[in-house]
């Protein structure tokens, strides 16, 4: 089935049922019904249904769901089945946290490069890579066919370099950087403004738990 015709209210809840599929595998659980399901996940047993039955239903009747099957055929419609290479654009504090960060190796994300503008940060290892001038990082990109950016860099300069990036060949941009970026409908981004997600918690803070934004 074409995602097309998959809404992105489902497409927004893979991610978390693949998350909690997860911590049942390490859990060593087998099996599971959409009742309990969604008893941990706080969604209703019906809505689990319907989400999965646009992908084909995986589940059997009078058994559930079996764990570790369902987490993986997830993770292929997420597109999880193959490795995605990265690299990070801007080795400030959030840069160097998300390189440190294990679990997108788990998920197959897998980091080949970082990059500043910094001369202080320059030739500095975060992990076991060596942080690298920006000025090199189309050229990375076209060397190691690299999909996928992660932009978190101040918001000056963060046009420019996406641009070349885009030029070497990126098809997907992770932006952290406070800038909306105008490209080719072709190069996928996920905007991520942790600004804007504290004031939406700032906004439900002032009233009260069941507000909506």
């Amino acid at each position: 089935m074409s995602d097309r015709k998959i809404s992105q209210a489902v497409i927004s809840r893979l991610p978390r049922y693949l998350r909690y599929l997860g911590d049942l595998k390490d859990e060593g659980v087998e099996r599971i019904s959409s009742h309990d399901l969604s008893l941990r996940m706080h969604v209703t047993a019906s809505q689990i249904r319907q989400d999965f039955n646009h992908f084909g239903g995986f589940g059997q009747q009078g058994y559930g769901y079996n764990v570790g099957y369902l987490y993986d055929e997830i993770a292929k419609i997420i597109g999880l089945d193959h490795k995605h290479t990265l690299i990070i654009v801007g080795a400030g504090n959030l840069g160097q946290a998300l390189a440190n960060y294990m679990n997108f190796e788990r998920r197959g994300f897998i980091i080949l490069g970082i990059f500043d503008r910094n001369p202080a940060l320059i030739g500095k290892k975060v992990r076991d890579m060596e942080i690298e001038d920006i000025s090199k990082a189309p050229d990375f990109v076209k060397a190691h066919g690299i999909e996928i950016a992660v932009l978190t860099l101040p918001k000056a300069g963060a046009t420019e370099i996406v641009g070349k990036l885009v030029d070497s060949g990126i098809k997907g941009i992770w932006n952290f950087a406070h800038v909306d970026l105008d490209l080719p409908d072709v190069i996928i981004v996920e905007n991520v403004h942790l600004s804007e997600s504290l004031m939406k918690l700032s906004y439900k803070l002032s009233r009260g738990a069941d507000s909506e934004i």
